[in-house]
C-alpha cells in the first residue's frame, strides 16, 4: 500500500477555501498560488496553508486588487521582500478610486431621482395610449459624465 501524501487535495482546497477547482488551477497558472505537487497518480496535493493563501487571495479581491497586482506583491513576499508599503500604494489608489466612484454614484442617483418625478409627471399628463416620449427627454436632459474610475467599474459589471 502506498503512504497517503500528506497535505490537500484539489477539491479539498477548493472546498475548504469557498472556490472551484478550477480557480485553484487558475491562481496557480498566475502565481498568486504556488504550484501544487502530484501524487504519482496526477493528483495536486497542496499545503495546509493554502487555505489561508487562498482565502486571503480571494479578501485582497474584494478590495480591488487585480491578480496581476497580486501576483507582483506576493512574488516579492515569497522571495523574502518586504512589499508592504506596495500594498498600502495600492490599496490608497483604490480607496482614491472608490471614492469618486461613490460621488460619480451619488451624482447619478440625484439626477435618475428627479428623471422619475419628471417622467412620472409625463405619464400623468400623457392620454392613454399615447407616448410620453420619456427616453428621447435623454437628449435634453443627458446623464452626468462618469469619471473613468466609474467607467471601469461598469465595464467590470457586463
Amino acid at each position: 500500500m502506498s503512504e497517503k501524501p500528506r497535505g490537500l487535495r484539489s477539491s479539498e482546497l477548493a472546498r475548504a477555501a469557498g472556490v472551484s477547482t478550477d480557480t485553484l488551477r487558475h491562481y496557480e497558472r498566475l502565481g498568486v498560488l504556488a504550484e501544487a505537487p502530484r501524487t504519482q497518480s496526477g493528483y495536486r496535493v497542496y499545503r495546509a496553508e493554502s487555505v489561508e493563501r487562498v482565502k486571503m487571495i480571494r479578501n485582497t479581491l474584494r478590495l480591488g486588487f487585480t491578480l496581476a497586482e497580486l501576483a507582483e506583491i506576493l512574488r516579492t513576499r515569497d522571495s523574502g521582500g518586504v512589499p508592504c508599503k506596495r500594498v498600502l500604494a495600492v490599496l490608497e489608489r483604490k480607496l482614491d478610486s472608490l471614492e469618486k466612484q461613490i460621488t460619480d454614484l451619488e451624482r447619478l442617483r440625484k439626477y435618475m431621482d428627479q428623471l422619475v418625478g419628471d417622467w412620472r409627471s409625463k405619464i400623468g399628463q400623457a392620454k392613454t395610449g399615447t407616448r410620453a416620449h420619456l427616453l428621447h427627454s435623454l437628449t435634453a436632459a443627458p446623464a452626468p459624465e462618469a469619471t473613468n474610475a466609474t467607467l471601469q467599474w461598469r465595464k467590470g459589471q457586463r
